[in-house]
């Protein structure tokens, strides 16, 4: 907690206050408060009572030790990709997806004055998604921990060169001068996140009309064996079977760059037999398969 600004310090002392008399309640996300996960969560969980966490790690800590009932965190943006270091925390997490959520993302830039600018301090996915902006205006991008967090900072060194982007809401949260609004470079800029929580949603919960259709995701990661066409055959596993596979990323794990692990959404869950017959033989397949959860889709795919 003591990474943060002094702005943000008090508004994280407070919510940590919260949260810690209703943990069952407590929704934690990266950032300080102000930041587009906070407003996610409040999207999510209108009644919840959000956490700010410094980190990606010490949000999903927070749901491993109780001090959290869940944590809601970003997984990809439509215009910048998967967000940096969540494929690897994941797996190892010891936690479950149990929701996704999908927010529209809308940034400002704040500062301490009117400008001119040389520079804006922000998280790299929101300078990805503001890159065309800010080279317009030859305004140099710094990364930061976070969105809410840099606006924190910037109003704490009281340099009218300097500009954060972050949600505009953190301009009151910090009294800063919200210079512009919605400068992302493009308009349908959204941001899908995961809920996670410690025990995994049970497939059979999710219902019958779940189950036999095509309103349940199921996220996974694996690791083929080091054979001639094995992701061939692992994939293989899915179309013979009929499930539909909204998602492939691979990543490397370890410095040896020969344990390609892969993740993976598919639509369906567990106890429909297609997805039953699939995963059975893409474990013949594989060297490793973690299922990281099964839930309702948020937004239908196809």
């Amino acid at each position: 907690m003591d990474s943060y600004a002094a702005p943000a310090l008090a508004l994280v002392e407070q919510m940590t206050r919260a949260a810690a008399e209703e943990p069952e309640r407590a929704v934690a996300f990266q950032g300080a408060p102000g930041a587009n996960s906070h407003k996610a969560a409040l999207e999510w969980d209108p009644g919840c009572l959000p956490l700010p966490c410094f980190s990606f790690e010490d949000a999903l800590e927070a749901v491993a030790t109780g001090t959290a009932g869940s944590a809601l965190i970003p997984i990809e943006n439509s215009q910048h990709g998967r967000v940096a270091d969540i494929h690897f925390l994941l797996p190892h997490s010891g936690l479950s997806i149990v929701a996704e959520h999908f927010m529209t993302v809308h940034h400002a830039l704040l500062a301490n004055g009117p400008g001119p600018f040389t520079a804006a301090y922000s998280h790299p996915q929101a300078l990805g998604q503001t890159r065309r902006y800010l080279r317009d205006r030859g305004i140099v991008p710094l990364s930061h921990a976070d969105t809410a967090g840099a606006a924190a900072w910037v109003a704490e060194q009281g340099d009218p060169a300097i500009a954060a982007i972050a949600p505009a809401l953190a301009a009151d949260l910090y009294g800063l001068e919200l210079i512009a609004d919605r400068i992302e470079d493009a308009h349908d800029n959204m941001t899908r996140f995961v809920a996670l929580a410690s025990q995994p949603l049970d497939p059979a919960t999710l219902g019958p009309d779940v189950l036999a259709g095509a309103t349940a995701m199921t996220t996974l990661v694996f690791q083929v064996r080091n054979v001639p066409a094995a992701l061939y055959k692992a994939l293989g596993a899915f179309a013979t079977n009929g499930v539909n596979m909204t998602k492939l990323e691979s990543y490397q794990e370890g410095a040896s760059f020969a344990a390609t692990m892969f993740y993976a959404d598919i639509i369906g869950a567990p106890g429909d037999p297609a997805v039953d017959r699939a995963l059975e033989e893409l474990a013949f397949h594989a060297r490793e398969l973690r299922i990281l959860g099964s839930y309702r889709q948020a937004r239908v795919r196809g």
